[in-house]
């Protein structure tokens, strides 16, 4: 009898992570194919820019881009990403009056961080022309652009709002639609007015988001309540007390990545800039298949199960197992065709980021393991924990970047990359398991090396002369991952099973 048990505990174990293991991959194929579609529409956007604006123009971009984020980083007091936690848990509830007390408080405190960011970016527009370019010829740039933050502030916590609800679908249906508008809105100013054009782009877009996320947030019925000034300003500061950490590390991560910016353009000239944003893109855009599923489902059910720790361990691990799985093929598929990528996506003049590029990719693996381990402080509330593990890795990933920027040039930035995000496991694995008794399934680290060997025998390829060897030898790698990969999955989903309910559905 006690054998029975025993085994049915087991299976109902087993249909337990195998319907775990699913959602992951369910999440990851929903996000990852918006993120496929916004790459083609980026490839487009992007090809566009590279001919109409060239290396300057994308340096001008990010160089315009960068401070802004910084102030919205700030300014946003972490209201669109904590609110997610406080919707989920209204929504739950199936307390009417507590979901919409805790919606209707959202929206008037993105009004008010939005017009927070914009009152900023207006005093400090001289000065961040000053810092970004050298002169005050973009400053009228900046306060043109400060609208942008009120607009992506509200549209911020119209998404929360979907997420918090579980509207996954129609946050999908915005992305794929944004994307869209936002490459038949900017491709023609880009043309008719070339560098001119930027701002203008840019504010437009900004609008095109906004709209989208009020059209499929507004299905969220929401009845008119009394709330007053004082129980907005309560329930907002709930929403923020994890927002804060949050924003405290968004404003270390852009004040970085303006630093680093600002320091290249100083050092090796804007369009220096614009080959790093333009490098960083390729990377960011390919990989965001699998950091999107994170974001919008995986912390989710992280801080349902966040009170039981055994429950966090297992969770993360199946993340991770997955996340790896899936992105081991597409990073070697990457890396074989890095050449070709930066060709079709931009002009021969953004050859020289090949390698900067290839070199970044070797620390995805790494950004990976880190991400899944980082989200259990935010799920756990954790949020000073947080907040000084962040400010640590932020001052040696900015001292790093720095560093070997000065002595390596670009390439120095990917060997950066990798090392910053290996120190970064490093130091979450060894405070998860002494602050919550984490660890990693025994089978985790031979697999992972396993996986990471075929990413640099797949990047050696890279040196060899003869093109038709080198592609020849990346297939080879590529195929094997493939089906090693595909292998694991179906031993964790039974794909057969799986996709017949899909199809069923």
């Amino acid at each position: 009898m006690s054998d029975e048990l025993d085994i049915q505990r087991t299976e109902a174990q087993a249909v337990q992570d195998r319907s775990s293991y699913r959602q992951i991959v369910k999440a990851t194929s929903l996000f990852g194919g918006v993120q496929v579609i916004t790459i083609l529409f980026g490839i487009i956007r992007v090809k566009f820019v590279a001919v109409l604006l060239g290396t300057q123009g994308v340096g001008i971009i990010g160089l315009l881009n960068s401070p802004l984020q910084l102030i919205a980083s700030v300014t946003g007091l972490g209201i669109s990403f904590s609110a997610v936690r406080d919707v989920s848990e209204a929504n739950a509830s199936n307390d009417k009056f507590r979901i919409l007390k805790t919606i209707i408080s959202l929206r008037r405190w993105s009004w008010f961080t939005g017009l927070l960011g914009v009152v900023v970016t207006m005093v400090f527009a001289p000065l961040l022309s000053q810092w970004s370019f050298g002169s005050k010829e973009y400053t009228w740039a900046f306060i043109w652009l400060s609208i942008t933050l009120l607009l992506q502030a509200i549209s911020k916590g119209q998404t929360a709002i979907l997420q918090g609800t579980r509207r996954l679908k129609q946050m999908a249906k915005a992305g794929v639609i944004g994307s869209g508008l936002g490459l038949v809105t900017s491709i023609p100013l880009y043309y008719w007015l070339g560098i001119s054009g930027i701002v203008p782009a840019l504010i437009l877009s900004a609008v095109a988001s906004l709209l989208l996320s009020w059209y499929f947030s507004r299905k969220v019925a929401v009845e008119k309540i009394t709330l007053t000034k004082r129980e907005t300003f309560i329930t907002g500061t709930n929403m923020a007390r994890l927002g804060i950490s949050m924003t405290i590390a968004g404003f270390i991560a852009s004040l970085s990545t303006y630093i680093l910016n600002a320091f290249i353009s100083n050092h090796g000239g804007v369009e220096q800039v614009g080959l790093y944003n333009a490098g960083w893109g390729v990377v960011g855009q390919y990989t965001a298949i699998i950091f999107a599923a994170m974001a919008t489902d995986y912390f989710p059910r992280l801080s349902a199960v966040q009170n039981n720790n055994d429950e966090v361990k297992k969770l993360v691990n199946q993340q991770v197992d997955s996340a790896l799985l899936i992105v081991s093929p597409l990073l070697i598929l990457l890396v074989v065709m890095m050449p070709v990528v930066v060709r079709i996506l931009y002009t021969p003049a953004f050859v020289p980021v090949v390698m900067f590029t290839t070199l970044t990719v070797l620390g995805i693996p790494f950004k990976t393991v880190s991400w899944a381990m980082g989200y259990v402080y935010l799920a756990k509330g954790d949020g000073k924990l947080f907040l000084i593990l962040e400010v640590i890795m932020g001052v040696v990933i900015l001292t790093m970047n720095l560093l070997l920027y000065y002595f390596y040039g670009l390439n120095g930035l990917g060997v950066s990359f990798i090392l910053t995000y290996m120190l970064g496991v490093i130091i979450s694995f060894i405070v998860l398991k002494h602050r919550y008794e984490f660890s990693l399934p025994q089978r985790f680290l031979p697999q992972f090396i396993i996986q990471y060997c075929f990413l640099l025998l797949t990047f050696a390829t890279c040196f060899l002369k003869n093109d038709v060897l080198r592609y020849a030898a990346g297939a080879f790698v590529f195929a094997i991952t493939l089906a090693l990969s595909y292998r694991r999955l179906n031993e964790l989903l039974d794909f057969k099973s799986f996709f017949a309910s899909r199809l069923k559905k």
